[in-house]
């Protein structure tokens, strides 16, 4: 008994991506590194006045750049898993949307109340 193999039909899924698409990826995936590491600086030279400002001692301010460090650990491998699970593209535009959404709570001025509290 002879057995044939026979390569499966090559999709569009499957073909290799042109040097423009991968640019294109390319440079949008580090466009958002980028993006992230200009908050990561701003906010680290940012952190001693915040940390002033609310009054707090210098082992509060490495706690605060400690659990910043662990909760980027503990995303890591969920972020992974849904990787696996989902959409590459879509999870990385999620990232993005989540990152300015943040970002622009965290920049809102008191006087426009941004927070409920000051209702």
């Amino acid at each position: 008994m002879s057995t044939t193999h026979r390569a499966a039909p090559q999709t569009v899924a499957d073909a290799p991506m042109t040097k423009r698409e991968t640019l294109e990826a390319l440079s949008g995936l580090l466009m958002a590194l980028f993006v992230g590491l200009l908050s990561s600086t701003i906010v680290a030279n940012a952190l001693p006045t915040i940390t002033a400002q609310l009054e707090g001692t210098q082992a509060q301010y490495t706690w605060v750049v400690t659990a910043a460090l662990l909760a980027a650990t503990a995303a890591t491998p969920i972020w992974g898993k849904l990787a696996d699970l989902f959409s590459k593209k879509l999870l990385v535009q999620l990232a993005i949307v989540v990152f300015v959404l943040g970002s622009g709570l965290a920049g809102c001025p008191s006087r426009w109340a941004c927070s409920s509290d000051s209702a």
